[in-house]
Formats: C-alpha cells, structure tokens, sequence
C-alpha cells in the first residue's frame, strides 16, 4: 500500500512550522529532519540547512519542505481538523490565532505561515449533511467565523 502524505512547501519556514504545530495538537512529533547537501555555488540552498522535516499531526503524516520563495499557499487547499467538542474547537483556535493566525469565515483561519485550516467540529458535518437541518445549519455556519456548536444547534432547533 502507498503512503499518503501531506506535503507542505514553505520559503524557508520548514522547521519552524512543524515545531509549531507539533505543541498544537496532541500526539503529535516531529520524526526527521533532512539538510541541502552541498550541491555547488549555484545552488539556491545553502550547505547544511533544513530541506525537509518529517512530522506527525496526531498521528497523521506531513512533510514540511523549504522550496524558495516562488513557493505559497492559499485557501485552495487547507488541513480539516474535526473536532469531538466545542472546548477543542475553541483550543485549537485560540492557538493558531493566539500565534498570528487570521480568522477568515465558516470555521476557516489562515495561520501565521499562511496555511489554511479548518477548525470544526464533528456535530456540524452532521448537520449539514442531513436533510432535515442542512439548509438551517449552513445558513447559521455562514454568518459564523469560528463555529459556535450552541449557535449551530440553535439554529436548527436541537
């Protein structure tokens, strides 16, 4: 079987990025660091520094790369995280924001190195997947930014 991986590309924030996100979420580590070898004086990276760090995500597989500054990220993509209850919904938000974290809309927040996320918890997927209260669910998510589980069950009369 293959593995699948996660593989983030940053201008030179690499290592940076994973030690940050391994003290957000739990059971998480950083597993290897590789460096550039020396490959000339034309190339781009310079003897010795990070090139990739390999690290889990409470258990979920990343690579971080440092690839140059021709490298960004956008909403495009992003990392879902879905939550058992509100208190880890509120947890990790307040982390990525409490770091420089921006606050887009529906759950999404854009992190201090520019990568999206989904902070969410489980119970709003239910609800909006489930016909009887998907249309009054997804019009209560819409005017949230970070979801608000009471807001989302008043809304749909639970």
């Amino acid at each position: 079987m293959p593995q699948i991986t996660t593989f983030l590309t940053f201008n030179d924030q690499a290592e940076e990025a994973a030690r940050f996100y391994t003290t957000v979420f739990p059971n998480s580590a950083i597993t290897r660091i590789s460096h550039y070898p020396d490959l000339g004086p034309d190339f781009p990276f310079k003897p010795g520094t990070v090139m990739t760090v390999e690290f889990t995500l409470d258990g979920c597989p990343f690579t971080a790369l440092n690839g140059g500054p021709q490298f960004g990220f956008s909403q495009g993509l992003s990392i879902s995280v879905l939550c058992d209850t509100q208190a880890e919904v509120d947890e990790y938000w307040d982390k990525l924001v409490a770091a420089g974290g921006t606050p887009v809309a529906c759950g999404w927040i854009t992190d201090h190195f520019g990568v999206s996320w989904q902070i969410n918890p489980k119970r709003l997927i239910d609800l909006i997947t489930d016909p009887a209260t998907a249309a009054r669910a997804m019009q209560a998510m819409m005017g949230m930014v970070k979801i608000d589980s009471e807001g989302l069950e008043r809304a749909v009369g639970g």
